[in-house]
């Protein structure tokens, strides 16, 4: 949903892409919850605080609502990848505390997402996989889209094109 220049290690460099909102809204108007899962493991290295984490989600957050636009939710795993904790993604424990909390069916739900890890959380919980080009999605796909073990459900140029997507999706 953001654009990201190098690692964000500052507030001050948060910028959300221009489509997030209305697509965010969008999906906000068919009845969709929208949840925000993420690693950020800058915080086990040392590349920021977590405060600075829950610095930039709440400027998300406010950018969306000034914009008519709201996310139910927002998780984040703080641990590095070498960490043996259940939350990391590819792992579901994230997805699975979103779940329970707002009561979601993840096999009718959608893992949007930039990298492969994201797209794996989505085929291991029985999710529809949806991957953006946006953020790391164009390097990703570029470099490494061939080898991919499995291929997402839909490869959407943005959030946009996949709020599309998922719009005409039968539920």
């Amino acid at each position: 949903m953001a654009e990201e220049v190098g690692y964000l290690n500052h507030s001050s460099r948060f910028r959300m892409f221009p489509f997030v909102a209305p697509a965010v809204r969008r999906l906000n108007e068919a009845g969709f919850a929208v949840i925000v899962i993420t690693n950020q493991s800058g915080v086990a290295r040392g590349y920021f605080p977590e405060s600075l984490v829950k610095e930039v989600n709440d400027l998300m957050v406010a950018e969306l609502a000034e914009a008519g636009a709201h996310v139910d939710g927002v998780y984040y795993c703080p641990h590095g990848s070498g960490d043996a904790c259940e939350c990391r993604k590819p792992k579901p424990g994230m997805i699975n505390q979103a779940a329970r909390e707002h009561g979601l069916d993840i096999g009718r739900s959608f893992v949007v997402g930039d990298r492969y890890g994201d797209m794996d959380l989505a085929f291991r919980v029985g999710a529809s996989a949806v991957f953006v080009q946006t953020g790391y999605g164009m390097g990703d796909l570029h470099w490494h889209g061939k080898t991919w073990a499995r291929q997402p459900d839909k490869i959407a140029d943005n959030l946009s094109d996949a709020v599309d997507w998922i719009l005409r999706q039968k539920r």
